[in-house]
Formats: structure tokens, sequence, C-alpha cells
């Protein structure tokens, strides 16, 4: 798949106001685009640690944010290794804040937009004030990997919608596990449902 035809324009418009923009904002998303992604794992601790006192829908979707993450990777990783499309840095020759990632790398879709839409809607559906940082959070990743050069911006809009569409039937389809978690309240791993 030749990813330029569809917006290599763009993705060169950005690139070069990456190279031209104050390096502390180069390094600020920079670094955002490395380690962000910590931020969603911090953000769903947060968020099944607030579960536990509530409803058991809401504690068993917190514990499954993770595993549903985790489903949105392998969906995404899925995709990307059939369509097999190039890094923008390779076929379009560019310099980029980022080094280009080694051939047979893909681009299509982005697995970083991706795990950040699946943990933010993972997130929102368990708590909606934390889902509220998480979702610009998921949005500001996806921009970030093409600042840095590493995707073309279709890259991270479909990364974004697998993650979405993948985390939302399964994130509510854990809520459906409420009575297992009412279960493991009278068990040793209580500390992981409730409150001590």
């Amino acid at each position: 798949m030749d990813g330029g035809s569809l917006d290599g324009g763009a993705y060169m418009s950005i690139t070069d106001v990456a190279r031209n923009a104050p390096a502390w904002l180069d390094s600020v998303l920079s670094a955002w685009s490395t380690y962000g992604l910590a931020l969603f794992a911090v953000l769903m601790l947060v968020a099944w640690w607030r579960a536990r006192p509530g409803a058991s829908p809401q504690t068993a979707m917190a514990l499954a944010a993770p595993l549903v993450v985790v489903a949105a990777f392998t969906a995404d990783t899925v995709i990307k290794s059939l369509v097999r499309e190039q890094r923008p840095c390779r076929t379009l020759h560019t310099v980029t804040l980022e080094s280009c990632p080694a051939l047979g790398d893909w681009s299509f879709p982005s697995n970083h937009a991706a795990i950040a839409a699946a943990a933010a809607v993972a997130i929102w559906l368990t708590h909606r004030r934390l889902g509220a940082i998480a979702i610009p959070a998921a949005l500001l990743m996806a921009f970030s990997r093409v600042w840095v050069g590493a995707h073309y911006p279709h890259d991270v809009i479909l990364g974004l919608i697998v993650g979405a569409a993948v985390a939302g039937p399964l994130a509510l389809a854990a809520r459906r596990t409420g009575p297992l978690v009412d279960r493991l309240r009278d068990t040793p791993l209580r500390p992981l449902v409730a409150p001590r």
C-alpha cells in the first residue's frame, strides 16, 4: 500500500512544521509519542481502584480494561501485517524527529493510536472523569505519531478507529461478568474487586 498517495502532502506539511517548531515543543511531543502510553496504564489503574467500592459491572469493566487493550493491539497488528504499508519516512525520504523504524515495521494502522484509543474508551466507560483525560490524551498520542514522522495521518485515524471499535463492545461485554465479581468478593481475591 502506498500511503503517500493518500495523504503524503498532509504528512509532509506536519513534519515540516515539526522541523521548524521550537525545540521545547518538539521535545514535549516526542516524549509524549515515546512514553505517553504509560499514562493510560496509570489511568486504568486509577479507574480500577476507584471502581472497587462501586457496582460490580463497573469493577468488571475496570478489571477487563488491560485485556481489552491487548485485544485492540492484536487486531491492529493483524491488519498491519496484512496491509504492509511502508513507513512514510521510508517512502517519502524526509527528515523526521524520530528515527525511521526498521524495514518490516509497518505503518498502517498505528499501534500507538489503537492502544491509546482502546484504553481511552475502556477508561471512559468505567469512569467518565478519567475518560475526559484519556480521550484527549489518545487524540494527542495519534497526532504526536504524525508529528515525529512515524505515521501518515490515515494510519493514526484508522488506529483510533480500530482501538475504539474493538474496545467499546468488549468493555461493555465485560459488564456482564458483574456476578463473577460478586462471587470474588467472598474469596481471597477480594482485594481485586473490593476494598478490604
